[in-house]
């Protein structure tokens, strides 16, 4: 049977008209502004937009397109509010310039929202003189990839953060570089999100915040020298893999904050040079293993309502203290870790220590409780107490110990 020929007639017109079109912007062009070139767009039409400076703010992008900057074309809000907002699904945004975000204390302007979208992709932006960075809300199924955000963040309370994400989910985070802002990357009702490879550095409070989210991953980010590290607070089942948490200094801060966190993995992270590795609070059914505490002042914390959790073949390394407890009572199994101060011995040569190891120093129960006798920390009469409690432990658990200590450093393959 043959095909009737107004129909044939009808599908190549179908298809020549979904052919989807490339519209140039530039100061010379037909088109001149982002706006327009938006608004003349059909569905799925790419808009190229040439090197040079738009002075633009308030931009909708509400339809599926790709937006791509050729060399790196300035978009410049002038300072009068937020400048890009996607409105729309499958939008790709990729190779723009956005500097001078407006700054409210009513509204979190951004360089770039995206609102109730699926399936967008945020890549290759430069994001300067920002108020918050890239602001994810009720959108899901979208990649913010291989961005530089850098602002100038001085106290938190003028400050946005880098990349929010608010009651979004499957939401890839991968290859951004982050500096001085609030928190880094901002994680609030957030679930099944993965971060990963980012660097996030020099930030006013966190590198990495998440608040009331569950089945998360962050693995391979570099966390140095923000305000306090990172912190997981309210959220269960969340996967921390080969992170580097480093020069997180001051009186209150961490690498690693846990607050309410229930059911996760910490696996494979180097914590170095922070005041404290990991403080933990009311954190349960946790695992510790194949971590690494080098020189940190006090590489854990615990501070009470932890419960069975493990910590299992991690290395600690010339912690001033290695185990900060605040409680009689020991619900948690250390085993297999290696201790740089481990005193005891392997006479059979199994590589397990033959006398179990007590973490927890008796000066370190009177430095949290009095932090002004830490000038005392290298006095001979701290060493005598120190021996005394570990020989008949009176204000430390009596059965927090770790029975099979590993007489040499543990290496673990990050690959």
């Amino acid at each position: 049977m043959k095909t009737p020929i107004i129909y044939i007639i009808l599908f190549l017109v179908s298809t020549w008209t979904s052919v989807a079109n490339t519209i140039e912007v530039c100061a010379t062009c037909k088109v001149k502004t982002v706006k327009e070139a938006i608004e003349i767009a059909s569905e799925n039409d790419t808009i190229l937009i040439k090197k040079g400076t738009y002075k633009e703010y308030n931009i909708d992008i509400n339809k599926p397109l790709t937006i791509i900057g050729e060399n790196y074309p300035v978009i410049d809000g002038e300072l009068k509010g937020e400048i890009i907002r996607i409105t729309a699904d499958n939008v790709t945004l990729d190779g723009l310039f956005i500097i001078n975000v407006g700054t409210s204390y009513t509204e979190d302007f951004s360089a770039v929202r995206v609102v109730k979208s699926k399936n967008f992709v945020i890549k290759n932006l430069v994001l300067e003189k920002l108020f918050f960075g890239i602001y994810l809300e009720k959108s899901s199924y979208g990649k913010v990839f291989h961005n530089k955000i850098i602002g100038d963040a001085k106290e938190e309370f003028n400050s946005g953060n880098g990349i929010q994400l608010w009651y979004s989910h499957h939401i890839e985070v991968d290859k951004n570089i982050i500096t001085h802002v609030r928190d880094g990357i901002y994680l609030e009702f957030a679930d099944h999100c993965s971060i990963t490879n980012n660097i996030s550095t020099d930030n006013v409070r966190y590198g990495l915040h998440f608040m009331f989210s569950n089945d998360d991953i962050y693995e391979n980010n570099d966390f140095q020298n923000n305000g306090a590290g990172v912190a997981v607070m309210f959220s269960k089942k969340i996967e921390m893999y080969n992170n580097i948490f480093q020069g997180n200094w001051g009186t209150a801060s961490y690498g690693l904050l846990l607050k309410e966190i229930n059911d996760s993995k910490i696996k494979g992270n180097l914590f170095k040079e922070n005041t404290t590795g990991i403080n933990i609070e009311g954190s349960n059914r946790v695992t510790y293993s194949f971590n690494t505490f080098e020189k940190n002042g006090w590489a854990i914390k615990s501070r009470g309502a932890c419960y069975t959790n493990i910590f299992s073949e991690n290395n600690f390394l010339y912690n001033t203290f290695d185990l900060s407890y605040n409680s009689k009572l020991n619900d948690n199994k250390f085993e297999n870790n290696h201790w740089s101060d481990y005193s005891g011995y392997d006479l059979d040569k199994d590589g397990i220590g033959d006398v179990p190891h007590k973490p927890v120093k008796l000066f370190s129960y009177v430095a949290n409780r009095t932090p002004e006798a830490i000038i005392l920390l290298r006095s001979l009469f701290i060493d005598i107490i120190d021996f005394s409690e570990k020989v008949s432990p009176v204000f430390t658990p009596n059965n927090l110990e770790d029975i099979s200590p590993k007489m040499k450093r543990i290496v673990y393959d990050r690959n």
